[in-house]
């Protein structure tokens, strides 16, 4: 049975809905140097400071034919969300040498934040054709299968990448979406887990699970999820949300009106915080701890 079959029998046993399917991933720029699974990368400005790039740039400047210097240059522009110019970095290591693989994911990923996601498919193909062991392709070109629902393509990669590197918590966290996607909530709660195993700073695991746990009605574990969420990163307003979705469930209203409050003055216009607030405003606790 395919994961969208599962999807539509996930569909019709009327499991509760999630509320917040993060799109997030734990992938990042590739490495310059190896074929093993990057670090987890957010947009640094101080990355692309004019320090940094002088000091990048020196190095181009004495190896203008060497592709890696070029290739860590784009990185950085990438990782400080200068995409043009890490673009532009990547081509030139792609023309100096042309089986370059980790330049073209690293090219690919850059494509995917300016919403390039045809362009991005095809460098992680050529990454993957270069290079049919390179996880990191796999795990690129997963992520743009599933967020364009081809979740038994999206599936397939991600196996592919865990075959690889088994250490990858990118590709288990995932997984685990493309799981959770199909109602495959135990499976996906499984591969989160994984996932914090393998990455425990990251935030993103806890909250997938939490959203599974939720959708299979077990609160306690969902709660300690998001609370894991919200201390971790005190500006997710997806976390604080999740949070009184939650404690809702539990019958703590009073803390779930504060959770949702909290998330809607980090983002005003985040409609399941302001809903959640209007459902709460007045009303009593119902749990049992309260009273």
């Amino acid at each position: 049975m395919t994961v969208r079959n599962r999807i539509n029998d996930a569909s019709r046993q009327r499991l509760p809905p999630l509320a917040v399917l993060l799109a997030l991933t734990l992938g990042g720029c590739a490495s310059s140097g190896n074929s093993g699974p990057s670090a987890q990368v957010d947009i640094d400005p101080s990355t692309g400071s004019r320090v940094n790039i002088a000091s990048l740039t020196a190095v181009v400047d004495q190896n203008p034919g060497d592709a890696n210097a070029y290739n860590v240059r784009g990185t950085a522009y990438g990782k400080a969300g200068k995409f043009d110019k890490a673009i532009a970095d990547f081509n030139k290591a792609i023309e100096i040498n042309p089986a370059f693989y980790q330049a073209y994911a690293n090219r690919a990923l850059v494509q995917r934040r300016q919403d390039r996601d045809d362009l991005a498919l095809a460098d992680y193909n050529y990454a993957i054709q270069i290079n049919p062991e390179y996880d990191d392709a796999y795990v690129g070109r997963g992520n743009i299968y599933r967020q364009s629902k081809q979740l038994d393509l999206a599936l397939v990669d991600f196996n592919r990448a865990i075959e690889l590197d088994s250490a990858d918590a990118r590709a288990f966290h995932n997984r685990g979406l493309v799981y959770q996607a199909g109602g495959l909530h135990p499976q996906a709660i499984q591969d989160f887990t994984t996932a914090i195993s393998r990455a425990p700073t990251a935030i993103e695991p806890y909250n997938g699970r939490g959203l599974s746990y939720l959708a299979l009605a077990d609160y306690s574990a969902a709660l300690d999820d998001f609370n894991v969420v919200v201390t971790r990163d005190k500006e997710s307003y997806e976390g604080w949300t999740n949070q009184g979705l939650t404690l809702e469930k539990l019958g703590e209203l009073r803390k779930a009106f504060a959770a949702f409050a909290r998330a809607a003055n980090l983002n005003p216009k985040y409609r399941p915080a302001k809903d959640g607030m209007r459902r709460n405003a007045n009303a009593k606790d119902t749990s049992v701890s309260q009273g």
